[in-house]
């Protein structure tokens, strides 16, 4: 287990579990921790850790061994391979989450099954190549819905494994591995409850009180019309194929519009990590972006910020610094003033690489859902990725630009720079 932390609605553990019962074995679920904290900072491990004591009583609930490790994830799977008649994995698609998989089927003693968890379709099945735009996935993802938005039976355990000995050291599950881990502590932990039962709340929740009026109420920072299921889905607490299937249920304007985020926008940034090998990277953004901002880099700004300034929220402009502070403060900046935030590096630095890296390094940094396909792809879509060219202006050159005038034809400004002047909290 890896990317998908979940007991329930599970396909990688539901197929473990159709193996094991044709084989008459034991199943046991090992998640393996990475102690050099390179995938994140105290703020998302803690809320990983606190979605792994739920995934472990939720395991015990079903008679199935769990053990937490700590150490390079392909050598503690590979180590236990060796007493396996399988190895079974879910499915990452970024570069580390990749070579992991990739080292453990090359060396591992017996056979290796990845199953799909993250994405309602494939990434392969969805799109063969990289697709320049949501409408060109948009096409071809949606015939393939219906063959997908299916309940996922689960079943029980053919050999209860709850006391199955393992080889080898475990760690506790439980905040006590953060001391033992190398992490960026500078970022605090937040008070959000973590697991797939709290995200099945949030679920209900916006099904029942914000799906209805999503399309409307969606990009504007001022209101609370979000799902808030990000970080969940992020570190796989909940399935999306099950998001999904409740929202295409309940029907409506406001669930189309939902559908079209969480599984043809989300997918997008899937299709890009998946088929651009430097997804991270300016060089990784179409050519003509990369062309048009290289030719107005020494165009004349207002104002150029140090790296440290803009972590800090201390900019000219107050809601900018807003958003920056929600960043910080909330893990997460609003869908829609997120865009905002990403292209205002644009006219703060005169290389267009150092705005690019810079948005990236912050985001992942402090957003909940950092280190995500959708991190990657939203902070590219700021620099012209998955767009068009525009008019060419100055400082912008061809990128499509976004301007406060234009936010404020969204929402009123003022309302969600008071909410959070100050780094304050809703």
């Amino acid at each position: 287990m890896e990317a998908a932390q979940r007991a329930f609605g599970n396909p990688a553990l539901e197929f473990a579990l159709a193996l094991a019962r044709a084989r008459k074995r034991p199943v046991a679920v090992v998640f393996a921790l990475d102690p050099s904290g390179s995938t994140g900072t105290l703020r998302q491990h803690a809320f990983l850790l606190a979605g792994l004591a739920h995934v472990a009583r939720g395991l015990a609930e079903r008679g199935v061994r769990f053990s937490l490790r700590l150490g390079s994830p392909p050598e503690i799977v590979l180590g236990l391979a060796q007493g396996a008649a399988a190895v079974v994995t879910d499915r990452g698609y970024l570069r580390h989450q990749r070579a992991w998989r990739a080292e453990v089927a090359r060396r591992a003693p017996c056979a290796v099954f990845q199953v799909e968890t993250e994405a309602v379709v494939p990434v392969e099945l969805a799109y063969p190549k990289e697709a320049v735009n949501a409408a060109a996935l948009r096409r071809r993802i949606q015939p393939l819905l219906p063959r997908f938005l299916r309940p996922l039976p689960e079943q029980d355990p053919p050999v209860p494994s709850a006391n199955l000995p393992l080889p080898g050291p475990e760690e506790p599950v439980s905040l006590e591995v953060l001391g033992k881990m190398e992490l960026d502590r500078s970022v605090p932990p937040l008070d959000l409850p973590a697991g797939t039962e709290a995200a099945r709340r949030r679920l209900a929740q916006f099904l029942e009180g914000k799906l209805e009026r999503y399309h409307l109420d969606r990009n504007d920072p001022t209101r609370d019309g979000t799902s808030g299921l990000s970080p969940y889905l992020h570190f796989g607490q909940i399935s999306p194929v099950e998001v999904a299937r409740r929202v295409a249920e309940a029907g409506g304007p406001g669930a189309a519009a939902f559908l079209e985020e969480l599984v043809v926008r989300r997918e997008l940034a899937f299709n890009f990590v998946f088929y651009n090998p430097q997804y991270d990277a300016f060089a990784g953004l179409p050519r003509w972006a990369q062309e048009t901002l290289r030719r107005h880099a020494q165009d004349p700004r207002s104002a150029l910020y140090t790296l440290e300034e803009l972590e800090e929220g201390r900019t000219h402009d107050p809601l900018w610094n807003a958003a920056q502070a929600e960043l910080r403060t909330a893990g997460k900046i609003h869908g829609y003033l997120r865009m905002y935030w990403g292209k205002q590096f644009l006219l703060w630095t005169s290389d267009p690489e150092d705005a690019f890296r810079w948005a990236l390094y912050l985001n992942n940094k402090y957003a909940l859902d950092g280190n995500d396909p959708a991190s990657y792809a939203g902070v590219g879509w700021c620099f012209g990725l998955h767009d068009r060219p525009f008019p060419e202006r100055p400082l912008w050159g061809k990128v499509r630009p976004m301007t406060g005038a234009g936010l404020r034809g969204k929402c009123d400004p003022r309302v969600y720079i008071a909410r959070w002047a100050q780094g304050g909290s809703r």
